[in-house]
């Protein structure tokens, strides 16, 4: 059974979207659909009731090869299971997908992004059949062939036999104007006779959910007042960024004394990029009764397990746990009289829900040229996912 979709995107490059896809697989995959699907291939779908299916954590990309250009990667993904039940005994501990990825170039013309995954088993022989799935990326403008004027925007047509070459003609640049392209989206599951209904609906409400995970994640990336230009996450040197990142670090000196950063005492060198790669996450909430996130770097951004376009969405109040919330709720009258208060070690959660410890944590006032409060700033120190 193939479950399709497909959806018009604009001011997104292919190449970058994909990119993006690869890289943030816990953006859009839903681990339980990837573990039915690898249980279903090794142990056929009968063998696989969804009361079985495990919760997957982690995944570990190994790669197999590449192009000398880069254009292309083989790779699998490993996922790592986190529990154990005497029931599961029959089901592999890990599951593992043989992923294709093509068209990461963002400066070829015309180029098809690609990223393509199947279930694997080491059992499997040779020749035996994948069940693949993924997305294809093409750029409106160069959709038009004159080998095939009708040519459709489906991947699952080219799923069995493969690409034929990602490289198609136009004279698009996505370095300018409007970029527009359609992602077309495929998911193919194994069932049995009996499970069709059951499997139908479950693979039509997982391809929505890809759809809106793929709506967010194009937002995100598309420019932005941060992000004038579009990245995947990064700000792109903007004058509000810049002063925005002025505002921190010289809040932070103001307050607790020291330099936030290690070129802070030097005025003619930017501080944004030390900033945006510093190995703790710092990130900026609005001054508010219920604080929302506005800006993150890049380290804030991976413990959050979102992206800057999406850091709108994510409260304070969501992330931290009941006594990370008591103890800002305790130290906010702190942070407003004497600029800044220490929290002592403790746990939160990802946009994601997953779990994340901390060492400790700062918090302190932001403040503008006028000494007029723009934000608070929270600094967590040696973060890890739990």
């Amino acid at each position: 059974m193939c479950a399709k979709a497909s959806m018009l995107l604009q001011n997104v490059p292919p190449a970058l979207l994909l990119r993006f896809l690869r890289e943030h697989r816990s953006e859009w995959a839903d681990s339980s659909i990837d573990a039915y699907a690898a249980a279903a291939v090794k142990l056929g779908p009968c063998g696989v009731p969804g009361s079985r299916i495990r919760d997957y954590g982690s995944q570990v990309v190994l790669p197999l090869a590449q192009t000398i250009e880069h254009e292309e990667l083989l790779e699998v993904i490993k996922m790592e299971s986190v529990e154990h039940c005497p029931e599961d005994a029959l089901i592999p501990r890990d599951m593992f997908l043989l992923q294709l990825c093509s068209g990461m170039d963002e400066n070829a013309v015309g180029m098809c992004a690609e990223l393509i995954f199947a279930p694997i088993d080491s059992s499997f022989a040779d020749d035996a059949p994948l069940l693949p799935s993924g997305f294809r990326i093409i750029p409106l403008d160069s959709v038009k062939e004159k080998s095939s004027p009708n040519r459709t925007l489906d991947l699952a047509s080219a799923l069995e036999i493969g690409g034929s070459g990602n490289k198609l003609p136009g004279d698009h640049n996505s370095g300018s104007g409007t970029i527009r392209s359609v992602v077309t989206i495929a998911f193919e599951f194994a069932f049995d006779c009996h499970m069709q209904e059951n499997v139908a609906s479950m693979a039509r409400q997982y391809v929505r959910t890809i759809i809106s995970s793929v709506q967010r994640v194009a937002l995100a990336l598309a420019p932005s007042p941060l992000n004038p230009n579009g990245g995947l996450n990064a700000p792109m040197g903007t004058p509000e960024a810049h002063t925005l990142a002025k505002w921190i670090c010289d809040s932070y000196r103001c307050y607790l004394g020291v330099e936030l950063l290690k070129n802070g005492g030097h005025a003619s060198e930017p501080i944004l990029k030390p900033l945006w790669h510093h190995a703790d996450a710092i990130m900026c909430c609005s001054f508010k009764a219920s604080p929302i996130f506005s800006f993150a770097n890049q380290a804030g951004l991976d413990m959050l397990e979102t992206t800057l376009g999406a850091l709108e969405e994510i409260g304070l109040e969501k992330i931290l746990d009941e006594h990370g919330r008591r103890s800002f709720c305790t130290e906010f009258p702190h942070i407003m009289q004497q600029g800044f208060a220490c929290l002592e070690r403790g746990m939160c959660l990802s946009s994601m829900g997953r779990p994340v410890s901390y060492e400790r944590a700062v918090a302190w006032k932001v403040v503008n040229e006028e000494q007029n409060v723009h934000c608070i700033c929270l600094m967590f120190i040696n973060w890890s996912f739990a």
